[in-house]
């Protein structure tokens, strides 16, 4: 862990990034942030804790968009959250941090809509996966 960031910019995050970062008003890490970030940047597996609103969604989704082979038009994360509610709010976050990177494409995937039209949209390429649990083990 790095000692001390006090700046999104003191870390190793791609230019579009930081700029997304940049245009959200975000500069300094939350201490989740501070502490997970680099870690995760290095490969190293992490569990993190932290109260709802200090940015845990921030926390793990830079590094993974940070580690993104565009190329690769498959999932090379699945993130999966208890409610479809809570599927729905962390991709929009993980697209608006990502808004930057050209060719991104985030998928949700969660019951109550069409299985279908999800499937249909993994199939022609997505490289980060969000859903719940019934649904992706489907």
């Amino acid at each position: 862990m790095q000692e001390s960031v006090t700046e999104f910019r003191q870390l190793d995050l791609a230019d579009t990034l930081l700029s997304a970062l940049d245009s959200m008003g975000f500069v300094a890490p939350t201490p989740i942030q501070a502490a997970s970030i680099p870690l995760l940047l290095t490969g190293t597996d992490a569990l993190g804790k932290a109260q709802t609103g200090t940015g845990k969604t921030a926390a793990f989704s830079l590094p993974l968009l940070n580690k993104l082979d565009l190329n690769q038009h498959k999932p090379q994360a699945i993130v999966m959250a208890p409610t479809r509610e809570l599927a729905i709010q962390v991709a929009a976050e993980i697209k608006t941090l990502g808004q930057n990177v050209k060719g991104l494409k985030v998928l949700e995937i969660y019951g109550g809509a069409s299985i279908v039209d999800q499937m249909r949209a993994l199939k022609s390429g997505a490289h980060i996966v969000v859903g719940t649990p019934g649904r992706v083990k489907t």
